[in-house]
């Protein structure tokens, strides 16, 4: 029987540390008792996904995060936030009392989805092709052939949840 030596390289020990901020910015997340905190906090964990795809080679799609995810969905939930005039500050309105259970319920669900990716993956071989060279144009190509229809239909999502705030905001009397 022979042991296996593994050696950590600089890019895992980058790669680890882009993941670690990730999941504690995201745990920031869902605790925060601020909205606009929250929101702040989801800023530094789609960043830190963004780091992850940087250090795997991934730099369109890193960018695209950047911009899709940081520059437009976490501004539109700003601008939600203020629209709608939700509160800003501490509410004791977004605690219910079931932080436990929450937490029971979410670790559950964690395992059961662990084990059915496992489980379903077991067996699962991707070859790796070392003289396949992705170029950003044939990355584009591709987004527009085949993923355009999802895009556009997350588009309209988007400024459909924009302009429901706007009229929610707005006073019902009639008054400016």
């Amino acid at each position: 029987m022979t042991a296996t030596v593994m050696s950590v390289t600089g890019t895992d020990v980058v790669f680890g540390a882009f993941a670690v901020v990730a999941l504690g910015s995201a745990l920031l997340v869902v605790s925060s008792r601020q909205l606009v905190h929250a929101a702040l906090w989801l800023v530094v964990a789609l960043g830190a996904v963004a780091g992850c795809y940087l250090v795997l080679g991934a730099e369109f799609v890193a960018w695209m995060q950047v911009l899709i995810y940081v520059g437009a969905v976490v501004v539109l939930v700003v601008f939600a936030l203020m629209l709608t005039r939700a509160p800003i500050g501490r509410s004791d309105d977004l605690t219910t009392g079931n932080r436990w259970l929450a937490l029971a319920v979410a670790a559950v669900i964690a395992v059961a989805l662990v084990t059915m990716l496992i489980d379903g993956f077991r067996e699962a071989y991707v070859p790796l092709r070392t003289d396949a060279v992705t170029t950003t144009g044939e990355l584009g190509s591709s987004l527009f052939r085949f993923w355009i229809l999802p895009f556009e239909a997350l588009s309209v999502l988007l400024l459909s949840a924009l302009v429901g705030a706007i009229v929610v905001s707005r006073p019902r009397d009639g008054t400016r």
